[in-house]
Protein backbone atom coordinates (compact mmCIF):
# COMPACT_ATOMS: atom_id res chain seq x y z
CA UNK A 1 0.00 0.00 0.00
CA UNK A 2 1.31 3.43 -1.00
CA UNK A 3 1.50 6.28 1.52
CA UNK A 4 0.76 9.76 0.16
CA UNK A 5 1.77 12.83 2.16
CA UNK A 6 -0.84 15.56 1.54
CA UNK A 7 0.01 17.61 4.60
CA UNK A 8 0.43 21.34 3.99
CA UNK A 9 -1.10 21.17 0.51
CA UNK A 10 -3.55 23.90 -0.47
CA UNK A 11 -7.09 23.07 -1.56
CA UNK A 12 -7.93 21.18 -3.78
CA UNK A 13 -4.51 19.47 -4.12
CA UNK A 14 -5.16 16.75 -1.47
CA UNK A 15 -8.33 15.54 -3.22
CA UNK A 16 -6.74 15.68 -6.69
CA UNK A 17 -3.68 13.75 -5.44
CA UNK A 18 -5.86 11.07 -3.84
CA UNK A 19 -8.08 10.86 -6.93
CA UNK A 20 -5.03 10.18 -9.13
CA UNK A 21 -3.65 7.59 -6.70
CA UNK A 22 -6.97 5.73 -6.51
CA UNK A 23 -7.03 5.61 -10.30
CA UNK A 24 -3.81 3.57 -10.15
CA UNK A 25 -4.37 1.38 -7.08
CA UNK A 26 -7.19 0.00 -4.95
CA UNK A 27 -5.82 1.09 -1.56
CA UNK A 28 -3.86 4.12 -0.35
CA UNK A 29 -2.75 5.56 2.97
CA UNK A 30 -3.00 9.37 3.12
CA UNK A 31 -1.41 11.78 5.61
CA UNK A 32 -3.59 14.88 6.01
CA UNK A 33 -3.95 18.04 8.04
CA UNK A 34 -6.94 18.35 10.36
CA UNK A 35 -10.07 20.15 9.20
CA UNK A 36 -11.10 20.66 5.58
CA UNK A 37 -8.35 18.51 3.99
CA UNK A 38 -9.41 15.45 6.02
CA UNK A 39 -13.13 16.13 5.53
CA UNK A 40 -12.79 16.73 1.77
CA UNK A 41 -10.69 13.64 1.08
CA UNK A 42 -12.91 11.41 3.24
CA UNK A 43 -16.09 12.72 1.59
CA UNK A 44 -14.58 12.35 -1.88
CA UNK A 45 -13.64 8.71 -1.23
CA UNK A 46 -16.92 7.74 0.47
CA UNK A 47 -18.99 9.36 -2.30
CA UNK A 48 -17.22 7.05 -4.74
CA UNK A 49 -17.91 3.90 -2.73
CA UNK A 50 -14.53 3.52 -1.01
CA UNK A 51 -14.12 2.49 2.61
CA UNK A 52 -12.33 5.11 4.72
CA UNK A 53 -10.61 4.37 8.02
CA UNK A 54 -9.58 7.55 9.86
CA UNK A 55 -6.93 7.63 12.60
CA UNK A 56 -5.64 10.66 14.43
CA UNK A 57 -1.89 11.18 14.11
CA UNK A 58 -0.68 14.00 16.37
CA UNK A 59 -2.16 17.20 14.92
CA UNK A 60 -3.15 15.50 11.67
CA UNK A 61 -4.83 12.38 10.33
CA UNK A 62 -4.01 9.15 8.56
CA UNK A 63 -6.74 7.93 6.24
CA UNK A 64 -6.64 4.43 4.81
CA UNK A 65 -8.80 4.35 1.71
CA UNK A 66 -9.69 1.02 0.15
CA UNK A 67 -12.13 -0.41 -2.36
CA UNK A 68 -15.52 -0.72 -0.68
CA UNK A 69 -18.34 -3.19 -1.04
CA UNK A 70 -20.60 -0.64 -2.75
CA UNK A 71 -20.32 0.17 -6.41
CA UNK A 72 -18.46 3.46 -6.88
CA UNK A 73 -20.62 6.48 -7.55
CA UNK A 74 -20.55 8.12 -10.98
CA UNK A 75 -17.58 10.39 -11.54
CA UNK A 76 -17.60 13.75 -13.24
CA UNK A 77 -19.03 13.53 -16.71
CA UNK A 78 -21.90 11.23 -15.79
CA UNK A 79 -24.98 13.39 -15.35
CA UNK A 80 -26.73 12.52 -12.11
CA UNK A 81 -29.97 14.40 -12.67
CA UNK A 82 -29.60 16.08 -9.29
CA UNK A 83 -30.44 19.74 -8.84
CA UNK A 84 -27.63 21.84 -7.39
CA UNK A 85 -27.98 25.39 -6.09
CA UNK A 86 -24.81 27.49 -6.35
CA UNK A 87 -24.80 30.50 -4.02
CA UNK A 88 -21.89 32.82 -4.80
CA UNK A 89 -22.99 35.83 -2.76
CA UNK A 90 -24.63 36.65 0.55
CA UNK A 91 -27.29 38.59 -1.34
CA UNK A 92 -29.59 38.01 -4.29
CA UNK A 93 -29.52 40.34 -7.28
CA UNK A 94 -27.58 43.48 -8.15
CA UNK A 95 -29.75 46.11 -6.47
CA UNK A 96 -29.28 47.73 -3.08
CA UNK A 97 -27.31 45.56 -0.59
CA UNK A 98 -30.06 45.63 2.04
CA UNK A 99 -32.68 44.46 -0.47
CA UNK A 100 -30.33 41.77 -1.82
CA UNK A 101 -29.76 40.36 1.67
CA UNK A 102 -33.50 40.39 2.38
CA UNK A 103 -34.20 38.57 -0.90
CA UNK A 104 -31.54 35.91 -0.17
CA UNK A 105 -32.91 35.34 3.32
CA UNK A 106 -36.44 35.01 1.95
CA UNK A 107 -35.30 32.61 -0.78
CA UNK A 108 -33.56 30.28 1.69
CA UNK A 109 -36.51 30.34 4.11
CA UNK A 110 -38.93 29.73 1.24
CA UNK A 111 -37.03 26.60 0.20
CA UNK A 112 -38.30 25.03 3.43
CA UNK A 113 -41.82 25.31 2.06
CA UNK A 114 -41.12 23.66 -1.30
CA UNK A 115 -41.54 19.97 -2.03
CA UNK A 116 -38.84 19.79 -4.71
CA UNK A 117 -35.60 20.45 -2.81
CA UNK A 118 -32.14 20.54 -4.37
CA UNK A 119 -29.78 17.66 -3.64
CA UNK A 120 -27.02 20.09 -2.70
CA UNK A 121 -26.36 23.75 -2.00
CA UNK A 122 -22.83 24.98 -2.70
CA UNK A 123 -21.68 28.23 -1.08
CA UNK A 124 -18.65 30.10 -2.36
CA UNK A 125 -17.20 33.60 -2.41
CA UNK A 126 -19.26 35.80 -0.03
CA UNK A 127 -21.99 33.15 -0.09
CA UNK A 128 -20.05 31.39 2.71
CA UNK A 129 -21.09 34.24 4.99
CA UNK A 130 -24.55 32.64 5.01
CA UNK A 131 -23.24 29.39 6.54
CA UNK A 132 -21.15 30.93 9.31
CA UNK A 133 -21.69 32.31 12.79
CA UNK A 134 -23.90 35.40 12.81
CA UNK A 135 -25.88 34.52 9.68
CA UNK A 136 -29.64 34.99 9.97
CA UNK A 137 -30.33 31.92 7.81
CA UNK A 138 -28.44 29.32 9.88
CA UNK A 139 -31.58 27.76 11.32
CA UNK A 140 -33.13 27.44 7.86
CA UNK A 141 -29.95 25.89 6.45
CA UNK A 142 -29.77 23.42 9.33
CA UNK A 143 -33.41 22.43 8.67
CA UNK A 144 -32.65 21.99 4.96
CA UNK A 145 -29.70 19.79 5.92
CA UNK A 146 -32.06 17.73 8.09
CA UNK A 147 -34.36 17.37 5.09
CA UNK A 148 -31.54 15.78 3.07
CA UNK A 149 -30.04 18.81 1.31
CA UNK A 150 -26.25 18.66 1.40
CA UNK A 151 -24.90 22.06 2.52
CA UNK A 152 -21.27 22.66 1.51
CA UNK A 153 -19.06 25.74 1.79
CA UNK A 154 -15.83 26.37 -0.13
CA UNK A 155 -12.92 25.87 2.27
CA UNK A 156 -10.71 28.33 0.39
CA UNK A 157 -13.44 30.99 0.68
CA UNK A 158 -13.85 30.33 4.41
CA UNK A 159 -10.07 30.71 4.79
CA UNK A 160 -10.08 33.94 2.78
CA UNK A 161 -12.71 35.50 5.07
CA UNK A 162 -10.98 33.94 8.14
CA UNK A 163 -14.21 32.09 8.98
CA UNK A 164 -13.19 28.43 8.87
CA UNK A 165 -13.68 28.04 12.63
CA UNK A 166 -17.02 29.89 12.43
CA UNK A 167 -18.75 27.46 10.03
CA UNK A 168 -22.11 26.53 11.57
CA UNK A 169 -24.19 24.97 8.78
CA UNK A 170 -23.04 22.01 6.71
CA UNK A 171 -19.47 21.09 5.90
CA UNK A 172 -16.56 22.26 3.81
CA UNK A 173 -15.67 21.33 0.27
CA UNK A 174 -13.09 22.22 -2.36
CA UNK A 175 -13.03 23.40 -5.96
CA UNK A 176 -12.57 19.94 -7.46
CA UNK A 177 -15.68 18.65 -5.71
CA UNK A 178 -17.58 21.83 -6.62
CA UNK A 179 -16.58 21.47 -10.28
CA UNK A 180 -17.51 17.78 -10.38
CA UNK A 181 -20.84 18.47 -8.70
CA UNK A 182 -21.71 21.23 -11.14
CA UNK A 183 -20.60 19.29 -14.20
CA UNK A 184 -22.39 16.08 -13.24
CA UNK A 185 -25.67 17.60 -12.08
CA UNK A 186 -28.82 17.58 -14.15
CA UNK A 187 -29.59 21.19 -13.28
CA UNK A 188 -27.55 24.02 -11.73
CA UNK A 189 -29.30 27.06 -10.31
CA UNK A 190 -26.93 29.96 -9.67
CA UNK A 191 -27.89 32.72 -7.27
Amino acid sequence: MTTIDCRNLACPAPVITVKKALGEQAEVRVLLDDGAPRENVARFARNRGYQVCEERDGGGWVLTISAGTQAPQPAAGAVSGERVVLIASDRLGDGPEELGRLLMRNFIHTLLETSDLPARMLFLNSGVLLTTEGSDVLEALEKLGGMGVEILSCGLCLDFFKLKDKLKAGGTTNMLMIAESLLSSGQVIRL
